[in-house]
């Protein structure tokens, strides 16, 4: 009898070991646990969750006109990071249907946000998994982000959903995509995306990525398009409604593509983009406004700043908004349209106002103030180096800081580290004080004879202070 008790028990041993995954330690493969339900973010505390690493996005969208409901789906590959036995997707404003892991029923709750699912078999340190989630997107709903204190009877400036006449447009910055469609909603964690979009003959769906295949249904047609490289979720676009779209090449054979509403018996004519007859396609907004140029060369910058190189938390957004504005605003100047001597001081001297309201741009104190307050204090700090290190430094800091993390995501600390590596100076007290200085700091003398502007207080940064290092597809 006991010989049979050995023999039984070194059966499962034996039948344990050979279901485990090849490859994955015991330790590991025997000890799932669920994954965080949070990444920490000082700005959305709530936001993101941990466990694994998103690699693809496959969204699918059906817009139907006379309702603001749309059937939808949403296929997440990831990589576990540790052994899982349950994990969440940001979620909001969704009718949740069916949730598959690796192709089996799972058990899911929705609740603040958070969609946590219990796979029917645990996931193992390493290996790919496959979610897919089945529910009904409905654009009435618009929850207001958690954490946004505004008074009674203000609107949320951020609204995902925006209804338009003819269908509708998404923007989901900073941290309201994932009421389109569940996903890890936080800029660290980048993806390659395919997007799906099922619309009514007469209407067009735009996404971002290129254009991979149209499918005609009798009265419907889906729109296929695919990112060639990771991008950050809230600058996912995505559209339906009457456009038309128009190819152009810009400098050195860039290809450009702008997407403008039809309007009926007009014909479309060719002109520059940004010249106000266009819609610019970029990431987070389907939206064009009378001007110049600069608004095509703002969103553009971003596609370099913001999305191939995205930001590590929010707390870095000036990486992406201070760049836009830099370039946009240089690209004004070289149109004879801003003066880079004057505008720089004046908005110099406006600074310690928006400090004192909103924060440093590395420390801002809510949640409105990242897409808002982020811009020109950057555009004025890169316009300082531009001064320190001299104009050819600064590209090639740029450029370094480009080519390395390009598809990645990148600090506030990482600039800086490409900054002092590339000038071989240590420019570590110049970027505090900007970034996380209570008052505006001094701005470096741009010419001979001009003088030092100073805002006639202090940089804020305490000595010795230990700052801490807080963590696109081109279309």
């Amino acid at each position: 009898m006991a010989t049979k008790t050995t023999l039984r028990t070194g059966s499962l041993l034996a039948a344990t070991v050979l279901f485990l995954p090849i490859g994955i330690p015991a330790a590991e493969a025997a000890a799932p646990r669920p994954g965080a339900s949070t990444l920490n973010d000082r700005l959305f505390p709530g936001l993101g969750n941990g466990g694994y690493d998103a690699l693809s996005y496959d969204v699918s969208l059906d817009y139907r006109t006379g309702t603001t409901k749309m059937p939808a789906s949403v296929t997440m590959r990831a990589r576990a990071t540790q052994s899982l036995s349950s994990f969440s997707l940001d979620s909001a404003g969704q009718q949740i249907s069916l949730v598959t892991v690796d192709g089996r029923p799972a058990q899911y709750k929705l609740a603040k946000e958070k969609l946590t699912i219990t796979p029917a078999r645990p996931l193992y340190k390493y290996l790919p998994f496959t979610v897919r989630v089945v529910y009904t997107a409905d654009r009435s709903q618009n929850p207001v982000s958690p954490g946004l204190d505004l008074p009674p009877g203000v609107p949320s400036p951020f609204t995902v959903w925006n209804e338009t006449p003819d269908g509708f447009g998404v923007m989901g910055q900073p941290n309201r995509e994932h009421v389109v469609f569940p996903s890890n909603d936080h800029p660290s964690d980048k993806a390659q995306y395919t997007l799906r979009i099922t619309a009514p003959n007469d209407r067009t769906g735009v996404a971002s990525g290129r254009l991979q295949a149209k499918y005609w249904h009798g009265a419907t047609t889906t729109w296929v398009y695919r990112t060639a490289h990771p991008i950050k979720t809230d600058v996912v676009a995505i559209a339906v409604g009457k456009f038309r779209t128009i190819k152009q090449t810009g400098p050195h054979g860039l290809p450009l593509r702008a997407v403008r509403r039809a309007r009926p018996h007009q014909p479309v004519r060719r002109g520059r983009a940004g010249d106000g007859r266009v819609v610019h396609l970029r990431t987070p907004t389907l939206a064009g406004r009378e001007g110049r140029g600069r608004d095509a060369v703002h969103e553009m910058t971003h596609q370099y700043f913001g999305d191939a190189v995205s930001v590590r938390s929010w707390d870095d957004m000036w990486i992406s908004e201070g760049h836009a504005r830099y370039y946009e605003r240089k690209y004004d100047a070289s149109r004879g349209f801003t003066n880079l001597d004057q505008e720089p001081k004046d908005l110099y001297e406006a600074d310690q106002q928006s400090r004192s309201q909103a924060g440093p741009m590395g420390q801002l104190n809510n949640q409105l103030a990242v897409l808002f307050d982020t811009d020109v204090p950057g555009q004025l700090m890169l316009t300082g180096l531009d001064t320190l290190v001299g104009d050819p430094t600064f590209r090639r800091i740029e450029q370094t800081f480009f080519d390395r993390y390009r598809d990645r995501d990148a600090s506030t600390q990482d600039y800086i580290d490409v900054a002092n590596e590339v000038s071989g100076r240590d420019l570590t007290q110049y970027f505090r004080a900007w970034i996380y200085g209570k008052t505006t700091p001094p701005m470096p003398e741009r010419r001979p004879g001009c003088g030092v502007w100073r805002s006639g207080a202090s940089s804020g940064v305490p000595p010795g202070r230990v700052v801490p290092s807080l963590r696109a597809e081109s279309l």
